[in-house]
């Protein structure tokens, strides 16, 4: 799934142990995520876009997740 999460951060001129810090994940998890090779937790997904005042739908693209 691809995110926006990179282009926000450094908008923002944050690093990503700030915002791991910020959503209470480690800055590990904020780079797997920015890679592609994590895909976030509604819950994560909810704290990240909120953080930056977005909904989920401003910061993750779903147009590549399959439909049941």
């Amino acid at each position: 799934m691809k995110n926006k999460i990179r282009e926000l951060r450094k908008r923002h001129k944050l690093s990503q142990e700030e915002l791991g810090l910020a959503v209470g994940v480690t800055r590990q998890t904020i780079t797997s995520l920015e890679v592609g090779k994590y895909t976030a937790s509604l819950v994560l997904a909810y704290k990240i876009s909120k953080y930056f005042g977005l909904t989920i739908e401003e910061v993750f693209d779903f147009s590549e997740v399959e439909e049941f």
